[in-house]
């Protein structure tokens, strides 16, 4: 099972920026789960999300023909957290990107209020690089995902030509 903390995009500028959004519901078990009697989405869970919506970003700008893997957190800041009700909003701009790795910053906000910040980088590893550890297929931008992607990526954002 591939956990998703993005339910879809609503802006998408191929190789510069994303954002995404995230509805939190009581439906989601693993809410209960951190204090039981006071569902929380707790940042822990927030930098996933921004970390999928930054990867996704990041693979794009290389043609997903690499496995975007998460290498390293650069600095992350919460002054809040979600709960049921709220929608989570992840906003990332790619600072850098070569056919290594690739770095971003992005803003958490939870309904249009800023509740933290992040700085991500991310290792760019390629299908059949024979890393110890890691399969030797794309095993991030599966099939399965980049259907999820196609319908989640707004019609209007310039992405003709940039999706396989």
């Amino acid at each position: 099972m591939r956990w998703m903390w993005i339910d879809r995009f609503v802006e998408f500028q191929a190789g510069q920026r994303a954002v995404a959004i995230k509805n939190v519901t009581l439906a989601e078990e693993h809410l209960h789960d951190h204090f039981g009697a006071y569902p929380i989405m707790p940042p822990s869970l927030m930098i996933e999300g921004m970390a999928q919506t930054a990867g996704i970003l990041a693979g794009q700008a290389r043609g997903f023909k690499e496995n975007v893997i998460l290498a390293k957190i650069r600095s992350a800041a919460f002054c809040d957290y979600a709960v049921p009700g709220d929608q989570v909003q992840y906003e990332a701009t790619l600072t850098t990107v070569d056919e290594h790795a690739a770095s971003t910053s992005g803003v958490v906000r939870i309904n249009g209020k800023t509740v933290g910040t992040i700085d991500l980088l991310f290792s760019h590893v390629g299908a059949g690089a024979g890393v110890k550890g890691l399969p030797d297929h794309n095993f991030v931008f599966t099939d399965q995902f980049m259907r999820l992607f196609r319908t989640t990526v707004p019609s209007d954002a310039g992405m003709e030509g940039h999706v396989p």
